[in-house]
């Protein structure tokens, strides 16, 4: 009865009171996207991504060598007949050629990406977290920013994975050379049709994932929360596969771009995309355009759902770690 009359004797007729929604509970905000902070999507996307690429580099080493046109000691276009060659030439170690450079490269360019589609995505999708043009843009955004660090260490990898004869000893013997004999150019000889090939990747790769995502989760939203791994898991591997069929023909022009002119590799007069795919057409015919899809499906189905799981873990993880933070705090 108190404190009914306490509240009566102060309530003030000119302010009336705001009804609340039922699921109303008033919090301290966090205005981090996802309660993360941009430092740990970063941290979180630098270590998804180089698990990926890591776990997947053998994969990868096969479909350099596939789409490697030349007198190059590999030229069958079968999975199997490429990895007998590089098993029989090099042994299991050619499979991870070039693992240093990867390493190097893959990342602080997964820390840009992540978090740069994160803040993009916040921003674009104003709330809605249907809207797949936001998801496709934040994407494209993410890919730009992220070849422009990747792309470097890309060519060398690839320049090195090409096996014991290409000339080159190691990583920083692959730099030294070919800043002095190329030019600071050749390290990104190929980022505009990377930038090509990853955008509409991207897009593809990260509507699809929100897409099924989305999907999985709806299908059965009460076990959602436990089966949270294989959701990320099973979304990113379809994302990851459609976005590599729909890129190849540019992903094979980028990799003759980047070893041009190693292991007798062709060398270009021009890195126009075009000079290129008509070279390829005219040595290889339009299956040339198409080389080595098969080990780039399954390289980015299972790279995909590997980063995305890694990825959501890291986040999970860091969300714990600022809810422990912010209960210490409140207390």
């Amino acid at each position: 009865m108190a404190a009914e009359a306490t509240t009566t004797k102060f309530q003030n007729p000119d302010f009336r009171p705001v009804p609340q929604p039922p699921d109303f509970h008033p919090e301290i905000a966090v205005t981090a996207h996802d309660g993360l902070r941009y430092w740990q999507f970063m941290i979180a996307g630098s270590i998804a991504g180089s698990v990926e690429h890591m776990a997947m580099f053998p994969v990868d080493t096969v479909k350099t060598h596939m789409q490697a046109i030349g007198s190059c000691p590999i030229k069958s276009v079968g999975v199997r007949q490429a990895l007998k060659s590089i098993l029989k030439t090099e042994g299991p170690s050619g499979l991870y050629r070039g693992i240093g450079a990867m390493g190097l490269g893959a990342g602080p360019a997964h820390a840009v990406y992540f978090s740069i589609y994160e803040v993009s995505k916040k921003f674009l999708s104003a709330g809605n977290p249907n809207n797949a043009v936001a998801h496709a843009i934040s994407g494209v955004f993410a890919t730009v920013a992220s070849d422009a660090v990747f792309t470097p260490m890309d060519m060398v990898k690839q320049r090195l994975q090409l096996g014991e004869n290409s000339t080159y000893k190691g990583v920083w013997d692959c730099v030294k050379r070919v800043l002095r004999e190329e030019g600071l150019g050749a390290f990104y000889a190929s980022y505009r049709t990377t930038v090509l090939m990853n955008a509409p990747f991207t897009a593809v790769h990260f509507a699809t994932y929100e897409a099924t995502k989305r999907g999985l989760m709806e299908i059965s939203p009460e076990s959602a929360s436990d089966e949270r791994l294989v959701v990320h898991a099973t979304a990113g591997a379809a994302a990851g596969a459609l976005a590599a069929a729909v890129t190849t023909p540019l992903d094979v022009v980028k990799t003759q771009l980047q070893c041009q002119g190693v292991c007798g590799c062709d060398r270009f007069q021009s890195s126009s995309i075009g000079h290129v795919i008509q070279t390829i057409i005219k040595k290889d015919g339009y299956r040339g355009l198409i080389r080595g899809w098969m080990p780039r499906m399954l390289f980015h189905a299972p790279a995909a759902a590997i980063c995305w799981s890694t990825y959501e873990a890291c986040k999970s993880f860091f969300e714990e770690v600022n809810d422990s933070s912010n209960s210490s705090t409140i207390t």
